[in-house]
C-alpha cells in the first residue's frame, strides 16, 4: 500500500513539474528593436522595448516590464529602460500610453494570444490618432503601449490548468501590492512632468487596462489612490468640481476582485449623484454574464476563504439620484466578484441590432462618426440613456447618474463568451472608443462633434 502510495505520489509530483508554466524574465534585452511586418517581429522576442510600424504608416511603441511571483521586478533596468525611453519620446512629441496588465493564464512569453490582441489595439489606437488629429490639425501623438507581465499561469497542461485559479488569484494579489503601484505611478508621472511644461495642461495621456486576475492587480494597487482623488477636490476648496481619476482611464475586463473591495468607490459615487458636462470616464469594468470563473468558481471560494469574517446583514447607503436609501447585503458583496453584485452595477453592454463581430470593420471616416456618436451620447448622458459603440450598445440603469465615471458594466454573453475571452472585435472597439474619448484633448473633442453623424448598427 505504501509503495502504491508513494508511486502515485511521485507520478503525481512529476506530471506537475512537467507542466510547470516557465518561472523566468523573458524580456531580457533592453535595447529598442525595430518590427516591420511579421517577418521582423520574431527577431525581437527577447526585446523589452519594440518600435512597430503598420502598414499604413502609423506606429506604436511598445514595451515590456516583468514581474515575479512576489510582485518584484525581475530587474529594475527594465524598467528603467521602458521609462527612460518614454521620457525621451515624450520630450519630443505627446504620448498616448495605454498600459495593459494579463490575467489568467497569461504571460509575457513571446506569442502570448494577450500580447497579439494588445498590439491589435495599440495598431487601431494609432490609426484613430492620426485621423483625429488630421482633423484637428494637430502633430499626432505617439501611441505607446506598456504591457505589465507576471506569471498568470503556474500549470500548463489542459484542465488540470484550471485548478489554479485560486492559487493564481493569491499571487495576483502579491503582484498588485508589489511593485506594480511603483510602476505605474513612474508611468502617470511621465504625463504629469509633460503637463507641468504647458499651460493648462499637455496631451500627453496615460489609460491603464487590466484583464481577468489583471484587474485584480490594478485594483490592488490603485483602489486606495482612486478613493483619495475622489475625495480630494481638483478645484477651489469646498467645491464640487469633476471626479479625478488615476492618469485618464483604468479598464478592468471580467475583473476578479469580491464586490466589497469595490464598495468605497461605489458609495461615494453613489452619493453624490450629479456629474457636469465635462465630466470624463475614471473607471470601466466590464464583466462578463457568461465568465464562469467569477460568477461560480469565485464565490465558492471566498465562501471558503472567509469563513471565519463576520459581516452586517443589511448596510444603508444613500443615492444622490433617486434620493432614496438603499440596503447592501455586506455578506454577499464580500463573496461575490464585482461585476456579478447587481447593486453596484450602472449598465449593461450588448450587441446593436444586427450587429456581429464584423461591424467594426469600417472606414475611417466612419470610425471618426462612430467617435463622434458616443462621444455626443457621453456628453448628453442621463439615467437609462444608450450610446452606440460601433455595434455594441451602452445602457445606463435608471438609479444611475448620468457621467457617473465609474461604470461597472454588465456584458452579454454574445461579446465575452467566457473569462479569458477579449477577442470580439466588437469589445475591441468599444476599449478603443473609451479610451479615445477619455483621453481626447479640447480640439480633438470639438472637432470629432462637428463631423456629421454615423449611422447606428442596423
Amino acid at each position: 500500500m505504501l509503495n502504491r502510495f508513494a508511486t502515485a505520489l511521485i507520478a503525481t509530483v512529476s506530471i506537475c513539474t512537467a507542466g510547470c508554466a516557465s518561472f523566468k524574465e523573458y524580456r531580457t534585452d533592453y535595447s529598442l528593436c525595430a518590427v516591420n511586418g511579421a517577418e521582423s517581429a520574431a527577431q525581437c522576442d527577447a526585446h523589452a522595448l519594440q518600435q512597430v510600424t503598420n502598414q499604413d504608416g502609423t506606429s506604436y511603441l511598445l514595451g515590456f516590464i516583468e514581474f515575479d511571483d512576489q510582485g518584484q521586478l525581475w530587474d529594475r533596468k527594465q524598467m528603467q529602460a521602458v521609462v527612460d525611453k518614454l521620457y525621451a519620446d515624450v520630450g519630443a512629441r505627446d504620448l498616448l500610453m495605454v498600459v495593459f496588465v494579463h490575467g489568467w493564464k497569461h504571460s509575457a512569453a513571446p506569442g502570448d494570444t494577450n500580447i497579439e490582441t494588445f498590439r491589435k489595439v495599440l495598431a487601431n489606437v494609432a490609426r484613430a490618432e492620426a485621423q483625429q488629429s488630421r482633423l484637428a490639425g494637430v502633430p499626432a501623438r505617439q501611441v505607446a503601449g506598456v504591457y505589465l507581465g507576471w506569471r498568470g499561469g503556474s500549470l500548463t497542461l489542459p484542465w488540470i490548468e484550471n485548478l489554479t485559479f485560486w492559487e493564481r488569484k493569491n499571487t495576483a494579489d502579491k503582484v498588485g501590492h508589489g511593485g506594480v503601484t511603483e510602476v505605474l505611478t513612474r508611468l502617470e508621472l511621465v504625463k504629469l512632468d509633460k503637463d507641468s511644461t504647458v499651460q493648462g495642461g499637455s496631451r500627453t495621456k496615460l489609460a491603464v487596462v487590466g484583464h481577468s486576475f489583471g484587474g485584480l492587480v490594478v485594483n490592488a494597487a490603485l483602489s486606495q489612490i482612486l478613493e483619495a482623488r475622489f475625495v480630494r477636490t481638483v478645484g477651489p476648496s469646498g467645491q464640487a468640481t469633476n471626479a479625478e481619476g488615476f492618469g485618464n482611464l483604468v479598464v478592468l475586463i471580467n475583473p476578479a476582485v469580491e464586490a466589497l473591495a469595490y464598495a468605497p468607490l461605489s458609495d461615494m459615487s453613489t452619493e453624490r449623484g450629479s456629474y457636469f458636462d465635462n465630466q470624463l470616464p475614471v473607471l470601466v469594468a466590464l464583466t462578463s454574464e457568461a465568465d464562469w470563473a467569477t460568477r461560480y468558481a469565485f464565490p465558492a471560494g471566498r465562501r471558503v476563504s472567509t469563513l471565519f469574517e463576520k459581516t452586517v446583514p443589511s448596510i444603508e447607503r444613500f443615492n444622490g439620484l433617486t434620493r432614496k436609501s438603499e440596503s447592501i447585503d455586506e455578506d454577499q458583496a464580500n463573496v461575490a466578484a464585482v461585476g456579478h453584485f447587481e447593486p453596484y452595477r450602472t449598465h449593461r453592454l450588448y450587441p446593436s441590432e444586427g450587429s456581429s463581430t464584423e461591424t467594426p470593420a469600417q472606414s475611417p471616416e466612419a470610425t471618426l462618426g462612430a467617435l463622434r456618436n458616443t462621444s455626443l451620447g457621453w456628453v448628453q448622458d442621463k439615467p437609462g440613456s444608450k450610446i452606440d459603440f460601433s455595434g455594441v450598445t451602452l445602457e445606463r440603469s435608471m438609479s444611475s447618474p448620468g457621467r457617473d465615471p465609474y461604470l461597472m458594466v454588465y456584458v452579454d454573453g454574445r461579446l465575452i463568451k467566457d473569462h479569458n475571452d477579449i477577442d470580439d472585435p466588437r469589445i475591441i472597439e468599444f476599449i478603443k472608443q473609451v479610451i479615445l474619448i477619455s483621453t481626447q484633448t479640447p480640439e480633438q473633442a470639438s472637432s470629432v462633434r462637428a463631423l456629421p453623424a454615423a449611422p447606428t448598427a442596423q
